[in-house]
């Protein structure tokens, strides 16, 4: 009969004790789907003392995570402390030098150092699995790296935070301002009391670039991501998007590209139709356009305890079943440099909303500038303020809102039309600029 596989834990917060828990009520599956059981026999956390959920009497409690990956009697280290570096870093690192498999759900170390933790997987023998940092329970990375082994990838993009989606959700449906959504999304759980990390794009941005090298084959590189976060959207952005058929979201976008591979986290439009639209709340969703095929999307559960740790759980259950999958899909020195697409390059559809002032010639000055960087309008929607008050008289010239929607176009000739028509003083403020993502 083979000997279970015995599991060390780094790592007691909501995820671990819920793997603890999972472990111990799935131990008869686990054990039939994989062809031997699975048991916890050594944990380590900051606290010994604070009281938890499960019951870890006869668990042997390693005094750091060195040495609880270091431990003779653990087959299988598993990382769920986070941090982009100590001590998770070396306690990984050290594990894999023994030979151990690894599981970890830390998307930011992956980003900043998971090509030297596969090369060191790869070296010696053990696996390499984090699922969990991507989208919790969705299988994105399973999808990947082994599902779609033979389909050539275009594009991977996706909904990659559920706290930024929450806030659009709710600024949509309620017309909230983003610092109302905010602040209500911090009281409910759904945002950090510094929320910058989420909001501003960083969370999504190192996603990415996990996905992107699975997809493309690249070294991960999250310096590589343009980032742009949700802060500026207003309820009126989003007013304006449901009249023109689409909706706002922060994707995450990877694509294949004639100049290389485009790497870009920002508030995007997405028409209504397309099933990234459909997806509200702090739900989490990546589209897969792959050759042949039609779009793969799939959708769930992108955070939270019990969502991070059956994903954990199913990555322990592959190295039972003795699974060794290239962390990144193929083997490290087949890995690509990569480096930061110029999102003046970039080419796509857009959303304008200028403040334009009352004025004879206005429209005239605004469509010449954008004339002369050949870029074309799919729509114009231009909204006119009362023009008489109470009293009858006439009001004030008030700046009028134009909203434009422009074919496919560089964003190089887009901003240099912008900054054209700033110069010629025909708007008021700074144009709001959204790019628009097609199925």
């Amino acid at each position: 009969m083979v000997a279970p596989l015995r599991v060390g834990i780094a790592g007691l917060g909501t995820v671990g004790a819920e793997v603890v828990r999972l472990i111990e009520e799935q131990s008869r599956t686990l054990s039939e789907r994989s062809g031997r059981g699975v048991r916890v026999v050594a944990v380590t956390a900051r606290s010994k003392a604070k009281k938890r959920s499960v019951d870890l009497n006869g668990v042997d409690w390693a005094k750091s995570p060195l040495d609880l990956a270091e431990n003779p009697n653990v087959d299988c280290f598993v990382e769920l402390m986070g941090g982009s570096g100590e001590p998770a870093l070396s306690a990984i690192e050290a594990a894999l030098k023994a030979g151990k498999s690894v599981v970890t759900a830390n998307k930011a170390l992956i980003a900043k150092h998971g090509v030297r933790l596969a090369k060191t997987a790869e070296k010696h023998g053990g696996a390499f699995n984090y699922e969990a940092a991507v989208g919790a329970a969705i299988p994105v990375i399973k999808t990947l790296r082994e599902g779609l082994a033979g389909t050539g990838v275009n594009r991977v993009y996706g909904i990659l935070n559920g706290t930024c989606n929450y806030i659009l959700t709710r600024m949509e449906q309620e017309g909230l301002s983003f610092a109302e959504c905010l602040k209500d999304a911090q009281r409910l759980g759904y945002a950090e009391a510094n929320p910058s990390f989420d909001v501003d794009g960083h969370d999504t941005a190192q996603k990415l670039a996990i996905l992107a090298s699975l997809a493309f084959g690249t070294k991960v590189a999250q310096s590589a991501v343009y980032v742009e976060g949700i802060s500026s959207i207003a309820p009126e952005d989003l007013r304006a998007a449901e009249e023109l058929g689409y909706r706002v979201k922060l994707l995450g976008v990877a694509v294949r590209t004639a100049k290389g591979i485009e790497q870009r986290v920002h508030p995007t439009m997405v028409p209504k139709s397309s099933s990234i639209a459909q997806v509200m709340g702090v739900t989490n969703a990546v589209t897969i356009d792959g050759d042949g095929i039609p779009p793969i999307t799939l959708v769930g559960p992108g955070a939270g305890g019990a969502a991070t740790a059956s994903a954990v759980v199913a990555d322990i259950a592959d190295v039972a079943r003795g699974i060794r999958a290239k962390p990144f899909g193929r083997p490290v020195e087949r890995l690509r440099e990569t480096t930061k697409a110029p999102m003046e390059r970039h080419e796509g559809g857009y959303y304008i909303r200028l403040m334009a002032r009352d004025l004879a010639g206005t429209a005239a000055t605004i469509a010449k500038r954008l004339a002369e960087q050949k870029i074309s309008l799919e729509s114009i929607v231009q909204r006119h303020p009362e023009g008489v008050d109470l009293n009858g008289a006439a009001k004030k010239a008030a700046p009028v809102p134009v909203i434009l929607i422009t074919y496919a176009t560089s964003e190089d000739a887009v901003y240099r039309a912008l900054e054209k028509v700033q110069r010629d003083k025909v708007i008021s403020g700074r144009p709001q600029v959204i790019r628009i993502e097609k199925n």
